[in-house]
């Protein structure tokens, strides 16, 4: 459930039998034909869905993320490392202050991992603390089930081609684009990595069948649900 639709009293209450809840992180930055808020919406809806069963509360995303190299792309919002750092440990620490005490972070952006470290190095100095950090679409289960499909799978492409994170009206092309050198991308700033990737994506196909898509997704939120679930 999302905490949107709860007030304070009945979060009161429901901790009074359970301390956990969920924190999406994602990012808004350019993914070729797909929204720009493809990893927030990804990253709450896996968040949501996962915890749904449980009755664990999914606090609203973090919608901006780590993403220097795509800022030739308009549209596309970057934080500093130690910014989306400083925000999840206030975060972390309101969650504390309010009587949680086992947080799992729903991570859905690549560049945010460098954050990781700080979480759970926060959380090492609280005793009381748990926190858990998972990047849900490369958790092993879900990366086996996009090798599954096509193991040429890459950001922006098929791999995050969902019915909630495409565009209706736009339509990409129908083949599959050659896969960028990433080690070379790696090493351009912003308008030579532009250069080089053209529309964003990585390479690969731009869309699967749905039905490939949602069994995807169904590995995706069953393995969230089970870091959720599991021993802390």
């Amino acid at each position: 459930m999302r905490i949107a639709d709860m007030n304070w009293m009945q979060v009161e209450r429901y901790l009074e039998r359970d301390d956990r809840a969920v924190v999406p992180i994602g990012s808004t930055e350019q993914h070729a034909y797909l929204s720009l808020a493809t990893d927030d919406v990804l990253a709450e809806r896996m968040a949501v869905e996962a915890a749904a069963p449980l009755g664990v509360p999914v606090f609203p995303p973090l919608n901006f993320g780590i993403t220097p190299a795509f800022l030739a792309y308009p549209g596309t919002v970057s934080l500093r490392q130690e910014t989306l750092e400083a925000v999840l440990l206030d975060v972390l620490d309101s969650l504390a202050v309010t009587g949680f005490r086992r947080v799992l972070v729903v991570n859905g952006h690549g560049g945010n991992s460098p954050a990781e470290t700080a979480v759970l190095d926060w959380a090492e100095r609280r005793p009381e603390m748990r926190v858990k950090w998972h990047d849900w679409w490369r958790a092993p289960a879900t990366a086996e089930a996009v090798r599954a499909i096509d193991p040429q799978a890459s950001h922006a492409s098929w791999m995050e081609a969902f019915p909630w994170t495409s565009l209706p009206e736009v339509e990409p092309p129908a083949e599959p684009k050659p896969m960028v050198d990433l080690g070379r991308w790696r090493q351009l700033d912003a308008d030579a990595a532009r250069a080089l990737l053209g529309d964003g994506s990585f390479g690969g196909a731009y869309r699967k069948p749905e039905a490939a898509m949602l069994e995807l997704w169904r590995a995706g939120v069953q393995e969230t649900r089970q870091v959720l679930e599991g021993a802390w």
